[in-house]
């Protein structure tokens, strides 16, 4: 319906806002400069108030993440021991020099490589087909979803005792259904092999209910179109999850390897309870000793903190490597897709 113009409300001075109403006094100068300066107060607080609720952060990023990183590093181009932390002397690279020509480092980066490839693949494997599993519609899906996150709730400390009590060469239950099955007793902490492969199960068994809940969630955001479109064609099941799943999967498949290499370079605590000295030697021998073990012998059971600060940017620096790795094989997967 029209508005006749000479009975249309004229806009009010300054814009839509509603108009002063007719009879109220004019602001006095004083209230002018008091809206002024509330809205000044108004534009600051929406300029500045992210910043500051992000800087807490920041503040504790600071502290406890840059400043002992670049601590570490000037730390490691001296000799440091933990009895005079003060006392620094400048010795160059010659604490990676010295842990390069270590034959106790290349044996602990052996075994994290090893124990790293021991636990991460069946880990993973593993993960994905319990997430293949709990996608599909089942009766109780919360409970098993929950009781995936069981183990990595648990206590590195407790999980790491009863495995070692699984594992006990006389009185364990591992050699115990062994010996039912007619197979002599393994010594899990005493030989090479087997003690690795003890380890790498303590770490299976807290990190597989994790990685199968981050493929479920990647899985359920796959849309049931192409499923759908799939069965349409005749695709099996089987057919459907290598065709269709599996190349969804791929950035989340990348993501879970890249994580699970790093937290297997930083493995400590499940081979430190695991040793049945307690040590950080990783066995008598040093069979099961990794790079976190070596650099937790080095500067609080050798005392030699600017060599473990070496250890430390060294590990530092495989983990940059892997970075660089993992973005190039994004990058090409991105490319291909």
């Amino acid at each position: 319906m029209a508005t006749r113009p000479d009975t249309a409300a004229l806009p009010s001075k300054g814009g839509a806002a509603p108009g002063r109403p007719p009879g109220s006094p004019a602001p006095t100068d004083q209230e002018k400069r008091r809206r002024a300066k509330l809205s000044r107060r108004w534009q600051r607080d929406m300029r500045w108030s992210p910043y500051a609720f992000v800087a807490p952060f920041f503040l504790l990023f600071l502290a406890f993440g840059l400043f002992p990183l670049i601590y570490t590093g000037w730390a490691s181009l001296h000799q440091v021991e933990l009895t005079a932390p003060t006392d620094m002397n400048w010795v160059g690279l010659k604490n990676y020099t010295r842990i390069f020509d270590d034959e106790f480092f290349w044996n602990a980066a052996k075994n994290t490589l090893t124990i790293g490839i021991i636990s991460t693949v069946p880990q993973l494997l593993m993960a994905m087909g319990i997430a293949h599993i709990l996608n599909y519609k089942l009766r109780a899906s919360t409970f098993y979803r929950v009781a995936m996150l069981a183990p990595y709730a648990t206590s590195i400390a407790a999980a790491s005792l009863v495995f070692v009590l699984l594992f006990g060469r006389d009185y364990g239950m591992i050699n115990w259904a062994l010996d039912f099955v007619g197979i002599d007793p393994v010594d899990w902490q005493g030989e090479k092999w087997p003690s690795q492969f003890a380890v790498s199960t303590i770490i299976i068994w807290r990190w597989t209910g994790y990685n199968a809940l981050i493929y479920l969630a990647a899985m359920q955001a796959i849309p049931q179109d192409l499923y759908e479109s799939a069965a349409l064609d005749g695709a099996s099941r089987w057919r459907q999850f290598l065709h269709v799943t599996l190349p969804s999967l791929r950035p989340t498949i990348l993501f879970t390897v890249v994580v699970s290499t790093i937290g297997a370079s930083q493995v400590f605590g499940e081979p430190l309870l695991f040793d049945a000295n307690k040590g950080a030697s990783g066995g008598a021998e040093h069979q099961f000793q990794t790079l976190g073990l070596y650099l937790y012998e080095q500067g609080w059971v050798n005392q030699h903190l600017g060599r473990a600060s070496a250890i430390a940017w060294t590990m530092f620096a495989i983990l940059i490597v892997v970075g660089i790795i993992n973005q190039l094989i994004s990058r090409r997967l991105r490319a291909s897709s």
